[in-house]
């Protein structure tokens, strides 16, 4: 049904039975992004998607049976870029498909020169964000972020000084309302300290105001 969904958007599909088919697929290239199923017939889909990430950057739209919360954290914490619970529209899946193709091509797309003389880098301290390449680097090391949480840390910083709430990143990250007691905001959170922080259990950057959301801070070392 999605084969054929997709196709009717201009999409062509690359139909994968089990995840070691669909390894071998992304492995064989041509491949731009992945709507990885979690029910797989031959192995855990979160092994899939672990796998994925390690041997590329290939933007993952996972796909979870409703109220499975932990396999969906998992998921995020192993480099999922989003995420759909079942029963879904097909129009919110295309939606999201092509919000994280959308990041995965501006990035791709962007010339060379502009990466490296970007005026609109952002610097705090030691950390350097570049909207236009969609790259972090801290000490002049890129961070291992994917395209969603790259997003979601240029949201806090050009919000630097201010606490938001979850729904409020939620809104400018032009997302879905979260669900009640998500907690995806949190994973990509400790995802980010872990790319950004010099000690992610004492972070200096992305500070949790309890109750409130989240605040990045404007002075950093």
């Amino acid at each position: 049904m999605l084969t054929e969904y997709l196709a009717q958007a201009a999409y062509r599909v690359t139909h994968a039975p089990c995840g070691r088919a669909a390894l071998d697929a992304v492995a064989a290239g041509g491949i731009d992004a992945a709507i990885l199923d979690l029910m797989l017939p031959d192995m855990d889909g979160l092994e899939v998607c672990r796998q994925l990430r390690n041997s590329s950057d290939l933007p993952i739209l996972m796909l979870t049976a409703r109220g499975d919360a932990i396999d969906r954290i998992i998921g995020l914490e192993l480099g999922a870029d989003d995420y759909l619970p079942k029963p879904f529209e097909p129009r919110e899946l295309l939606a999201r498909l092509r919000a994280i193709l959308r990041r995965r091509i501006e990035h791709r797309h962007q010339p060379a020169s502009t990466r490296t003389s970007n005026p609109h880098l952002l610097h705090f301290g030691r950390l350097e964000i570049d909207p236009d390449a969609h790259a972090a680097r801290l000490d002049g090391q890129p961070c291992d972020l994917t395209s969603y949480q790259f997003d979601l840390l240029l949201v806090l910083a050009r919000h630097a000084g201010r606490v938001l709430s979850r729904d409020s990143l939620m809104a400018l990250l032009k997302g879905e309302p979260l669900e009640a007691f998500d907690r995806s905001i949190d994973v990509h959170m400790s995802r980010l300290r872990a790319a950004v922080e010099d000690d992610p259990k004492k972070p200096r950057r992305i500070i949790t105001v309890r109750g409130a959301g989240y605040l990045f801070a404007k002075v950093q070392d």
